[in-house]
């Protein structure tokens, strides 16, 4: 399974994906790959890759990020 989940967002809304995730103790820690294009990476553990996964899907600003 992987241990980094990235997805897009749009650039104003990085930082309150960061606090959503840092919400959840333990799930994952986020990071910015280009914050002009709003790519960022969840850096998970196989136990949390699921639930974030989850949370991810849940947010509807959220879009599935480039490989």
């Amino acid at each position: 399974m992987d241990t980094e989940i990235r997805v897009k967002v749009p650039r104003e809304k990085i930082s309150f994906l960061t606090k959503i995730i840092e919400g959840y103790d333990h799930l994952g820690v986020v990071s910015t790959l280009d914050p002009q294009r709003g790519l960022v990476t969840v850096r998970v553990t196989p136990d949390t890759a699921a639930e974030v996964r989850a949370i991810l899907a849940g947010l509807p600003f959220v879009e599935p990020g480039e490989a």
